[in-house]
């Protein structure tokens, strides 16, 4: 449902009091404007600068103070929607609350209290009389209205607009999750950029956007990748499905088929595989961008504080959307068993998996694990992800793709070399592996002050002991897992 609709729904209902989370003051209060006309009821406004005024009229005297505005509203007789706004500040104060409380209660028909703030969570005193609601950010079309407008006056004033129609699109995506304040400004800040607007103002504007909405540092937006999944060596089965769900992102064609958009992935397997390009490389393999969520970044001291920065990451991710969100190490935070913290990775997993039920179109996830037999049960049923797989050590062809693309991106003819040989010796090694290789072969070349040559790989190579030798019970055992559980990359 839009916003009008919840607010319509709100009035009606039997809750005298309205917490509102938004960050849009002055479309919220458009909105309430709106629906108090259709309902012939006059609109109050309280600040903690002006005071309680009622909408046309000077503001009552002395009502700068929250509980004897309270007062005065509960003094005055019929209908009315009062607003406090910003009144998170104020209800902490214990006789402000009581107010709160007491003026909600004796409400009558017609009378709704709505408090405002950036994030609100109900205090117990008011629990059963309050009900919280979450303003909505502007819709795609509000948003495309904006852009529109703004590009034709853009044009009055003389400044170039050399975006195509797709291009627009792809700016009104980027937009998205902003207020329509916020979406102004960032266009006209790309102008003052370079005075023109074009289709390289989308990323800045993305960026931009990303910056304004903040996360506590639980978000990273991450630079888009030049390179695609044809640069990932190997995987193809892994490689294939993503293609084909990538394909289906904003098909029409897809939509009337009643397939619903792509959810996400879980990746598992031998540590230096290649789950981590796979996800840096699957955003711009889509044209979407990045964001990574540490896991390891979500927990604090304080009380609630670890689920509220969950929250702010993930409502982040929702108005990045389109997006691809990566996870990297899930386990790292959503462990099976944390004993000894009061609960609160309970609490974290829950708020965490509630959403990956419910989370919004659009937001696809990829998580990366090492270790999945420590992650619980619940977080890998099915629905939870659309696809869980297993990446193993690569073979023959990864191995030579993976040599072939290494010696490529620092500038060496892999054709030099004899990759026959080089797959030969590294069997059993991950492609992190084969990268230290080729990097400390470079080195050695480097000190000699020569040209690198197959024989310094061959050094590097019988100077590695790899994982599936260091470690080679503990692969054994994540294969084990995958037989059951899991799709082979």
């Amino acid at each position: 449902m839009d916003n009008s609709t919840d607010l319509r729904i709100l009035f009606d209902s039997p809750y005298p009091l309205v917490l509102v989370e938004t960050r849009d003051e002055a479309r919220l209060l458009e909105l309430l404007r709106d629906e108090a006309r259709r309902r012939n009821t006059p609109v109050w406004v309280w600040s903690a600068a002006s005071g309680l005024a009622r909408d046309g009229h000077d503001p009552q005297y002395g009502t700068r103070d929250p509980a004897t505005a309270l007062t005065f509203v509960g003094d005055t007789t019929g209908p009315g929607v009062f607003v406090f706004a910003d009144a998170h500040s104020a209800i902490a104060d214990p006789i402000v609350l009581r107010s709160v409380k007491e003026a909600a209660q004796t409400a009558g028909p017609g009378r709704t209290i709505v408090l405002t703030a950036p994030h609100h969570i109900i205090p117990p005193e008011l629990e059963g009389i309050a009900v919280a609601w979450k303003h909505q950010p502007p819709t795609e079309a509000e948003l495309a209205e904006l852009v529109h407008r703004t590009i034709s006056r853009l044009g009055g004033r003389g400044v170039p607009v050399t975006l195509d129609t797709a291009e627009e699109r792809s700016l009104v995506a980027s937009l998205k999750g902003a207020t329509m304040a916020e979406a102004e400004r960032l266009i006209q800040r790309a102008v003052l950029e370079d005075g023109i607007l074009g289709p390289e103002d989308i990323d800045f504007v993305r960026r931009q956007k990303f910056a304004a909405l903040g996360s506590d540092g639980v978000l990273e937006l991450i630079e888009s990748e030049r390179r695609t999944l044809d640069d990932v060596g190997g995987l193809d089965g892994l490689k294939d499905w993503l293609r084909l769900r990538g394909s289906a992102v904003g098909s029409k064609r897809a939509a009337a088929l009643g397939i619903d958009a792509p959810r996400g992935v879980l990746l598992t397997g031998v540590p230096g595989c290649g789950k981590s390009f796979i996800s840096k490389t699957l955003a711009g393999t889509w044209g979407l961008p990045l964001l990574l969520l540490d896991p390891g970044r979500l927990y604090r001291k304080f009380v609630g504080e670890s689920e509220q920065r969950l929250e702010s990451a993930l409502d982040t991710a929702a108005a990045m959307a389109p997006a691809v969100l990566w996870i990297d190490e899930i386990e790292k935070g959503f462990a099976a068993s944390n004993n000894g913290d009061g609960g609160v990775s309970t609490r974290v997993l829950g708020s965490f998996l509630r959403w990956l039920q419910d989370r919004p179109d659009g937001v696809f996830v990829i998580a990366t694990a090492n270790d999945v037999t420590a992650l619980p049960p619940e977080l890998l049923r099915k629905g939870r992800f659309d696809e869980i797989f297993f990446v193993d050590l690569p073979e023959a062809a990864a191995r030579t793709a993976i040599f072939d693309g290494q010696l490529s991106a620092r500038g060496h003819d892999p054709g030099r070399f004899d990759l026959d040989k080089l797959v030969e010796l590294t069997e059993g090694f991950s492609g992190a592996e084969i990268e230290a290789i080729v990097v400390g072969a470079l080195y050695r070349a480097f000190g000699a002050d020569a040209e690198p040559t197959t024989e310094e790989l061959i050094a590097e190579i019988e100077s590695t002991i790899p994982l599936s030798v260091s470690r080679a019970e503990d692969i054994a055992a994540l294969r084990q897992w995958a037989n059951e559980r899991a799709v082979r990359a």
